[in-house]
């Protein structure tokens, strides 16, 4: 029987295959797909273990319902972020030769400043106890993580998790002559959450009991890679293919969830009523201004055939005659404007009311005599930085999971120390820290000279993500500007035997001249 090191699942070379057609059209309206059940359902088992392939396999049908359903959602909100949305299949009965469909893709926008904002910067591990020895072990770690471009692979599992409410990091071993000097041996990746889902056990803490990976084989037939703690099923038509089935000598689940917030509701979703509400507005807006220009002619008391009317259309200008003078012949265009003020009021007020659910700054332009530091908080951008703490620790949870796989398997492999543990690392999503720098600055050096610990003063400004590594580098520099009141009473102490010590040799030379 084999033993299952390394299995990955990004089904790159797949994806037209398993996703059924390559046209897709987002007809419906979100509500309508997700039925008012806003959020990906966790598919939760009441099973503590799965140990025998038969429990695999009913399982796996159990969840299939629930995981569909949340594919369905999932996939029409990445269809949505990437254009295909509601108004481009509208029905117009009243002059559908003028029908604009217009997209103005805020969803596109949402997703990228919400990426941005927990992924911009790379995530950093950090130590948490001031020892060099661990230290350089997270260095090394970190080097480990930029050999593999795990930077990259966070813009991509941010993306997901923004678009679509959850998101997946997969991880596996790599055999030795896979890779070359200096790499570490494993690999990772942010697997198609359409395609990959995890089953967790109703127990306390909701433990994870079963990963699902889908993919198709050559004869287009589906898979099902079932990864437990023991063991990997893969099933195909109900069935275990024995021969693609293995022990899994990690002895724990590779793929690791990471929600975009505890409810896994998307950016998009909780404000898409709203942003389909701006394209109708905008597409009716360029409509009234189409009919407007294309406007119907009205006659009135008066006949014109076709060939008159084409000739007017060409030159420009009709000539019509009143017969009766009590009814008077007259040629206007019916139209009526569409008042643009109010409709940009309106259009103005969902974009607000949309970056304000969303916690997203506003593009509000300066007025003058504003400090970088009012502006900060006045457009929103300190809103913006609160809310993204909030979600901080859903994403460092499982962070700290996919440490413990990436540690157990660098320990296997002899490529970290084995005295360095999870409770050893800290791990810090950075931001944009050079925000009021001067300020920060100023608030350094007012709270090193009032005599706050210079690491608890480095932690306080917010200058740096990694503020341990900043406070032990700078320790050699610290030590030589501030000292403690300990190192104070001492100096002080040999300042004044010093100059008991020379006012003792001055009345001593002074003796000696009488």
């Amino acid at each position: 029987m084999r033993i299952h090191h390394c299995r990955c699942f990004c089904f790159a070379g797949k994806e037209v295959k398993r996703m059924g057609s390559l046209w897709h059209e987002n007809r419906k309206l979100f509500h309508e797909v997700c039925k008012g059940h806003y959020g990906r359902k966790m598919i939760v088992s009441n099973r503590s273990k799965i140990m025998t392939a038969e429990q695999a396999i009913e399982e796996l049908n159990k969840a299939l319902p629930v995981h569909n359903q949340n594919r369905r959602e999932t996939d029409y909100l990445y269809h949505y972020v990437s254009g295909d949305q509601p108004i481009l299949y509208r029905v117009k009965d009243v002059r559908p030769e003028i029908k604009n469909d217009i997209v103005e893709n805020h969803a596109l926008e949402i997703t990228r400043f919400m990426t941005a904002q927990n992924y911009g910067e790379p995530i950093q591990y950090t130590s948490v106890k001031d020892t060099s020895g661990k230290t350089e072990e997270i260095d090394r770690l970190n080097n480990y993580m930029k050999t593999r471009n795990k930077d990259y692979h966070d813009v991509v599992l941010g993306d997901w998790q923004s678009t679509c409410g959850t998101s997946y990091r997969e991880t596996w071993s790599c055999r030795r002559d896979e890779i070359e000097e200096g790499e570490p041996g494993f690999d990772i990746c942010s697997p198609d959450p359409r395609y990959n889902f995890i089953i967790y056990s109703s127990a306390k803490g909701n433990p994870p009991l079963m990963s699902v990976s889908i993919q198709t084989d050559e004869e287009d037939r589906t898979l099902y890679y079932c990864t437990t703690k023991s063991y990997v099923y893969c099933i195909r038509d109900n069935e275990v293919v024995e021969a693609e089935s293995s022990i899994n000598g990690h002895g724990r689940i590779l793929l690791v969830e990471f929600p975009n917030n505890p409810r896994r509701l998307s950016d998009v979703e909780i404000v898409i009523t709203m942003l389909d509400g701006i394209n109708k507005v905008q597409s009716n807006r360029v409509d009234g201004i189409e009919q407007f220009v294309q406007a119907f002619i009205k006659f009135v008391n008066c006949e014109i055939d076709e060939k008159t009317f084409l000739k007017m259309c060409k030159i420009g200008a009709l000539s019509v005659k009143t017969v009766n003078p009590s009814m008077p012949a007259d040629v206007s265009s019916v139209s009526s404007e569409l008042n643009q003020q109010e409709t940009q009021t309106l259009k103005d007020d969902m974009y607000k009311n949309m970056l304000i659910i969303e916690g997203m700054p506003s593009r509000e332009q300066n007025t003058g005599g504003d400090t970088g530091q009012a502006v900060y908080l006045r457009n929103g951008w300190d809103f913006a930085e609160q809310r993204a703490k909030i979600d901080e620790p859903v994403t460092k949870r499982s962070e700290r999971e996919f440490l413990k796989i990436i540690l157990n398997i660098l320990k296997t492999k002899q490529q970290i120390s084995l005295e360095l543990t999870i409770a050893d690392i800290d791990i810090k999503i950075t931001r944009n820290k050079t925000d009021n720098m001067l300020v920060k600055a100023q608030a350094l050096a007012y709270l090193l000279q009032r005599g706050i610990h210079p690491k608890i003063a480095i932690h306080t400004c917010d200058l740096w993500g990694d503020p341990d590594k900043v406070y032990v580098q700078s320790q050699p520099y610290l030590e030589v500007l501030y000292q403690t009141a300990a190192e104070k009473q001492k100096a002080l102490e040999a300042e004044q035997a010093r100059q008991l010590e020379l006012k003792s040799a001055e009345n001593k030379g002074g003796d000696g001249i009488d």
